[in-house]
């Protein structure tokens, strides 16, 4: 076994092939952020301020898809400075808050990037989420998404939301990459 803090801890046979599939052209990741990149929970200070907590695992999980070259945005209904911060922190630039036309800003963030929304995977929980899920490659949604949500995701993790759900995805896609890179030697 490697030592190697870069290795993925899953093998391929932790997928099935067609999701493997699915997974293998993708180029951008999106994400929700409550209920996907957070369990859910908002806490409020008195003095107004929220406190969200983010999974450290999850956010490797964004580093290595950055490592890979593959892009990766928020687009969240609601506008929160945490997030923000958070997303500075991962390097995610492309960070869209406060948007109630999920599917648009999905289909601009693709024609900015050239990237196709069939090579493209959206995680979310809830069902603000649902037409952003028809519209990609790789739909997906955490353990604990609402039931409409994981009916229309090609991968449900097995991980709750805030708690190693966007690690599995990310992990999926790079080992499915991983692989077709493997298969062409």
């Amino acid at each position: 076994m490697s030592n190697d803090p870069r290795r993925i801890p899953y093998s391929e046979r932790t997928f099935g092939e067609s999701t493997l599939d699915r997974a293998r052209p993708i180029r951008l990741v999106v994400f929700d952020v409550d209920g996907v990149l957070t369990d859910g929970k908002i806490t409020y200070l008195a003095n107004g301020l929220e406190i969200k907590s983010f999974s450290v695992k999850d956010g490797q999980g964004i580093s290595l898809l950055h490592q890979r070259g593959i892009s990766t945005a928020i687009i969240s209904a609601r506008d929160s400075a945490v997030t923000d911060l958070r997303a500075k922190e991962l390097g995610i630039t492309r960070v869209y808050q406060g948007i109630k036309n999920k599917p648009a800003i999905l289909e601009t963030v693709c024609e900015e990037l050239g990237v196709l929304l069939s090579h493209t995977a959206f995680m979310g929980d809830d069902f603000p989420d649902l037409a952003c899920l028809e519209m990609v490659g790789l739909p997906a949604a955490p353990f604990d998404a609402i039931e409409e949500v994981k009916s229309a995701a090609s991968f449900v993790s097995k991980s709750t939301a805030g708690n190693g759900a966007v690690r599995e995805l990310c992990d999926l896609i790079l080992i499915a990459q991983q692989s077709t890179v493997s298969s062409t030697l």
